[in-house]
């Protein structure tokens, strides 16, 4: 199976059967001297943004190498996205389940300072943790090749969430063992189907406060609980991507 690589800055038009793309800076770096890639190996590159092209190697050099695309393929924009709302988490467990949810196909990352967050990013440290997520959301996708990088976004608060939740065509799930009924049970519903966007909300370690969910359920979102067990925060959201894979027709 031959491994994808990304491209920086490059069009979509650039992408064609028979056209020569070039791969420079880190990305080739690590590819030539890390990866060992050589002249002639058939490799995939994209842009990120659902266009990948296939094809041998045609030069590569410490920090570059080409590739003359063969065959080329343009994925169209799910008609359905599916956001994992992340709440920061102490480790690398909230690292973890960034990982995980873009190898299950996950759509966007929404990092969240939940009230019983122990990680605290503050002004200082957000600019460094969203990049960090991001890089993490890019390795996931070449590695699953996936045509398209999961964006990761600003973190939100409380108030952000409850006004997505009160917005047309947007479903805010939080995931919590208070809501009773399953998931699979309101992914088979009507709800999914008219959502253009569906937020799933995961807790930190000690979970939801009670007041967080409070909010949510009185903006419009609702509580749905995966299963008997309790999941931990870097397994919740991939789990329930996976739910909503099956339910959507993704898998």
């Amino acid at each position: 199976m031959a491994n994808l690589y990304f491209t920086d800055g490059l069009a979509p038009e650039a992408f064609e059967a028979g056209a020569i793309v070039e791969v420079t800076g880190e990305e080739a770096r690590h590819a030539v001297r890390v990866s060992r890639l050589r002249m002639g190996e058939r490799i995939m590159v994209g842009d990120g943004l659902g266009t990948v092209g296939e094809g041998p190697v045609e030069s590569a050099e410490r920090d570059r190498f080409t590739v003359r695309l063969e065959s080329v393929r343009r994925d169209p924009s799910p008609a359905q996205r599916v956001v994992l709302v992340q709440a920061l988490a102490k480790g690398d467990r909230d690292e973890r389940a960034v990982e995980q949810a873009t190898e299950f196909g996950v759509d966007a990352i929404v990092p969240w300072e939940a009230a019983r967050s122990v990680s605290r990013w503050g002004a200082e440290k957000t600019a460094k943790g969203v990049a960090k997520w991001a890089r993490i959301a890019r390795e996931a996708s070449k590695q699953s090749l996936r045509s398209r990088v999961p964006g990761v976004a600003e973190p939100v608060r409380l108030a952000q969430l409850c006004e997505a939740a009160g917005r047309e065509g947007v479903a805010v799930v939080a995931l919590h063992p208070r809501g009773g009924a399953r998931l699979t049970a309101w992914a088979a519903g009507a709800d999914v189907a008219v959502a253009g966007e569906i937020l799933l909300v995961v807790g930190p370690e000690g979970g939801f406060a009670d007041e967080e969910l409070d909010a949510l359920e009185a903006a419009g979102a609702v509580v749905r609980v995966l299963g008997e067990t309790v999941l931990r925060t870097s397994s919740a959201g991939p789990a329930a991507i996976a739910v909503l894979n099956a339910a959507l027709g993704r898998w």
